[in-house]
């Protein structure tokens, strides 16, 4: 039973620490990105291949 009681604490505490990293990464801004994924299909980031089969 001591066990459980201790998995129980140690997943609360990385599912604490989980939504701190969460919250951390949306206060400093890592979401605020509207204009690359409107755009990003536009682009074309693949450089064509000069691979040709020759007789």
């Amino acid at each position: 039973m001591s066990v459980m009681i201790i998995l129980l604490i140690a997943s609360i505490s990385v599912a604490g620490l989980f939504l701190l990293a969460f919250l951390w990464s949306v206060k400093s801004g890592q979401f605020e990105d509207d204009y690359s994924p409107s755009s990003r299909i536009l682009f074309d980031n693949e450089t064509p291949s000069n691979k040709t089969i020759k007789p």
